[in-house]
């Protein structure tokens, strides 16, 4: 009983500890949003002196807040939207037919997952530039191609503990095979279609690296692209970035907040079962 105790106590300071590495940088950026330039450089780790307010509203018109989120939202939406409905149905095929070649494309798709975006990032944005297919619509056809092998994996995943039984009894009842898979299939992968939603929601919100190679139009830039104009090449506004970072966040914590319940259990169904 001690020892189990012991271990109890020990599991909690580390997972203490690791709270604390965690939650620290969000400390720093939400409290310094709330400083002057001059004292986040006096005063970066202890709470505002003199507390404003003046950095967010200040931030918000010079973001273009409400362009760029509305930006942010088409892309990261129309990517999700593209990648659960190809992936689920991508998955669903893959896991009915039980041969030779739905078993090489399903392991294609999980060996893909290993390979790192610089590593065809110049070629695939050459190649997307050459048929004109740059800024919102080229990057969520890029997105759909890079979140496709999560997705599939953990969509294969769940649809393995989805009885072939329920297939058979609708397609008796007079359903096709895509009455069975909206009507029947794609209901019962409501926890992992949240999974795949958030996941992939975090990644494409957040995303720089490849807004930045592809949008080059000043109309359509995202949150990212438009916050690293406070970083200039002599001098940056710290007290601006960080209030625009805390307005960028803002948004994908809300949909984590009501989405996290399933989050877990999506995660759970696709690699497990």
């Amino acid at each position: 009983m001690k020892q189990q105790k012991l271990s109890v106590y020990i599991y909690l300071f580390l997972g203490f500890i690791t709270s604390v590495i965690w939650i620290y940088p969000f400390y720093l950026v939400i409290v310094n949003s709330f400083k002057s330039k001059g004292e986040i450089f006096t005063n970066t780790l202890g709470l505002p002196k003199d507390g404003t307010v003046a950095n967010y509203p200040e931030a918000f018109m010079q973001l273009d807040f409400v362009r760029s989120f509305l930006n942010s939202v088409f892309i990261t939406g129309f990517s999700i939207l593209l990648i659960v409905v190809f992936a689920s149905m991508a998955a669903y095929a893959l896991s009915r037919r039980k041969t030779k070649t739905s078993t090489v494309i399903y392991f294609f798709f999980a060996i893909l997952m290993l390979v790192p975006f610089q590593a065809i990032m110049i070629p695939l944005v050459s190649i997307f530039g050459s048929f004109d297919m740059l800024n919102r619509f080229g990057i969520s056809i890029m997105y759909l191609g890079l979140g496709s092998s999560l997705a599939v994996f953990l969509f294969f995943g769940a649809l393995r503990g989805i009885p072939t039984s329920l297939d058979e009894a609708a397609i008796i009842d007079g359903c096709n095979r895509f009455q069975v898979y909206r009507y029947i299939i794609l209901p019962m992968l409501r926890p992992t279609t949240v999974t795949v939603i958030v996941l992939n929601a975090i990644w494409f919100w957040n995303d720089y690296l490849l807004p930045s190679l592809v949008i080059n139009k000043e109309g359509m830039y995202t949150i990212p692209l438009k916050t690293f104009y406070f970083f200039g090449e002599y001098s940056t506004q710290w007290h601006l970035a960080l209030a625009a970072l805390v307005l960028a966040i803002i948004p994908i914590i809300i949909l984590y907040m009501f989405l996290q319940k399933y989050i877990i259990k999506g995660i759970a169904d696709g690699a497990v079962k």
